[in-house]
């Protein structure tokens, strides 16, 4: 007996000394739009590695914070330390709070669980002291855009402003906690050197504002598309308490700094088609107002000498995704692969600037030739008509020079002409040749060759047969080499700017478009990827490479405005050659 009541009294000092690790809430039911203070406790000392949960369903507004309590009061010694976080629930519903988890005595523990119950938003009675009210109706974070309803293909802007009204808060520092996605959207940021203040009126009142981002960006798709919003954290000192009056008589407030966080809010734009009346034959996309010039530095040459000619497309649009047309050169006038240059500037209104080929022509033989005129079409989102300019046909005068030989052609000068049926005059002059002098054909070095020439045929075409077939069965080979042929007709471009990621993306999307408009005389760049897909569906075109085209097309969304490597561009690059190899071949059957 006495032994059992010794265990039960040793048993009960260890549940006595044992640590106690607790959550505790402010409160178990919240409106959406109130705040959640939690605070975990332990009381002892030695405690390591306090882990708190992953607050699933709820935003970390402040915090941790932690405090240490030590008493000691009539001989006995209390510890408590306490980590405190300030919670904002995300949405509505009932959420439990998995246990905190930390380190003591080299053992780990854990807290309790805490069920919280979110209901829709509380209708506060508006205190005008609180600093959280002031902060709100004080601070505004807005997006402005330029055009909500623009064509495909027609530049708009957004410019993310900062708006408070200084004489209630100001804001003191700012962290961009989310950047803003613009999906269906060829965008590029503008650079803000430096951020100052600028006066407006804003909802009824004088305001101080500051531009914290620019964005230019031209759609890619018709229909509603969603701008992801910007959102941002601020801190901010805001005028807290009554007013009253100070030593000299003059009205005072009390000032206190609150955290918040702000955000733009989605923002729909309606993207509207082009329209299909009196759209050119040879429109490929340009929106905005251009002008387009064909010229050439030299009108005479001499044969084999070189003169440039340049064609240019200058203005304002969307000039980055405009392919240029290309010239035709006749017969006899050679011309090289020209020399591409832009020189785009990205403003608010849009891009402007230009975008031109020089190319390096060279004549090979005396003689005029006419260089076809070119035309080149673009939309006019401003008066919402198409407009075509064509050029002038360029004459280039070789003077001197060889002549062309045709090849049936024969030039007779003072011969006559005599048929097979004309009776020939009689010769006069006859040159006899001795028949000692003159080398017998047979047994020649002439004749062995032509005798053994067919016998030798017979293994060169056994070894040539049998490389073919080697060939033929070689699939790896021939599914390369044909995947090079059509990279190198579609690609040639893209591969040139490899490196250079921006231009290398425009190159490598503007590919596939091209590839796509020839295959299924579609212009793709026009309708959205779901309409591409649908219509590669119709083809019987396998599902897993259609989902790598539309993998594609959106990684050139993307990849031109995140960090890409040049190992990340070889492999996009790749992806594609193997993209146009595999469509090729199921839309060819």
């Amino acid at each position: 007996m006495k032994h059992i009541i010794l265990l039960s009294v040793i048993f009960s000092s260890i549940i006595i000394n044992a640590q106690k690790f607790s959550a505790k809430v402010s409160k178990t039911t919240l409106g959406v739009n109130e705040r959640l203070r939690i605070q975990y406790t332990i009381d002892k000392q030695g405690i390591d590695d306090f882990r708190p949960p992953n607050f699933t369903n709820f935003k970390i507004v402040a915090g941790p914070m932690q405090s240490t309590n030590f008493q000691y009061i009539n001989g006995k010694q209390s510890f408590e330390k306490s980590f405190t976080y300030t919670l904002k629930p995300k949405t509505k519903g009932k959420f439990t709070i998995q246990p905190a988890t930390a380190t003591f005595g080299g053992k780990t523990i854990q807290s309790n669980k805490v069920v919280i119950t979110v209901v829709k938003g509380v209708v506060k009675p508006k205190d005008p002291n609180d600093p959280d009210l002031v902060a709100k109706e004080n601070i505004f974070l807005v997006a402005e855009i330029s055009n909500t309803n623009p064509f495909i293909g027609e530049s708009i802007s957004v410019i993310y402003k900062l708006y408070m009204d200084t004489k209630n808060a100001a804001v003191s520092s700012e962290n961009e906690t989310k950047s803003p996605v613009y999906s269906g959207f060829w965008n590029q940021n503008i650079a803000i050197k430096n951020i100052t203040e600028n006066k407006a009126t804003f909802k009824g009142r004088e305001m101080s504002y500051y531009i914290l981002r620019k964005d230019v960006l031209i759609p890619q798709q018709i229909g509603k598309l969603k701008l992801k919003p910007l959102e941002i954290e601020i801190s901010a000192v805001v005028a807290s308490g009554k007013p009253r009056r100070d030593f000299f008589g003059r009205i005072v407030r009390g000032q206190k700094r609150v955290n918040m966080s702000l955000s733009t809010g989605t923002r729909t734009i309606q993207v509207k088609a082009l329209p299909e009346k009196n759209k050119p034959s040879n429109f490929e996309g340009a929106i905005g107002q251009f002008t387009f010039t064909v010229t050439n530095n030299k009108k005479v040459l001499k044969a084999n000498e070189s003169a440039k000619l340049e064609v240019k497309i200058s203005g304002k649009g969307n000039l980055k995704l405009i392919s240029l047309p290309k010239i035709e050169t006749p017969k006899g006038l050679e011309q090289y692969e020209p020399e591409h240059k832009d020189g785009i500037r990205t403003r608010l209104s849009g891009l402007s600037g230009y975008i031109k080929d020089t190319y390096t022509i060279v004549p090979q033989y005396k003689g005029k030739y006419k260089i076809p005129s070119l035309s080149f079409s673009y939309f006019d989102p401003k008066i919402e008509q198409y407009k075509t300019i064509t050029s002038n046909a360029i004459i280039i005068d070789v003077p001197d020079g060889k002549m062309p030989v045709e090849e049936k052609e024969i030039v007779n000068s003072n011969k006559n002409v005599v048929s097979d049926n004309d009776i020939r005059s009689i010769y006069t002059k006859t040159t006899f040749t001795t028949i000692a002098n003159k080398k017998d054909f047979f047994k020649s070095n002439l004749f062995y060759l032509l005798l053994l020439l067919p016998m030798l045929s017979i293994p060169v075409g056994i070894f040539l047969g049998n490389k073919k077939r080697q060939r033929d069965r070689d699939v790896i080979g021939n599914k390369q080499r044909k995947a090079n042929r059509l990279a190198k007709k579609y690609l040639g471009a893209a591969k040139k700017q490899l490196g250079n990621k921006e231009p290398f993306y425009i190159a490598l999307e503007k590919a596939l478009h091209n590839f796509l408009k020839a295959k299924l005389q579609v212009e793709t760049s026009e309708i959205s990827k779901e309409k591409i897909s649908a219509i590669l569906k119709q083809k019987d075109v396998n599902k897993q490479i259609i989902s790598k085209l539309i993998k594609v097309l959106n990684d050139c969304d993307f990849a031109r405005y995140t960090p890409t490597s040049n190992l990340q561009m070889e492999q996009e690059y790749q992806n594609a050659a193997e993209i146009i190899m595999d469509l090729d071949k199921q839309l060819s059957k």
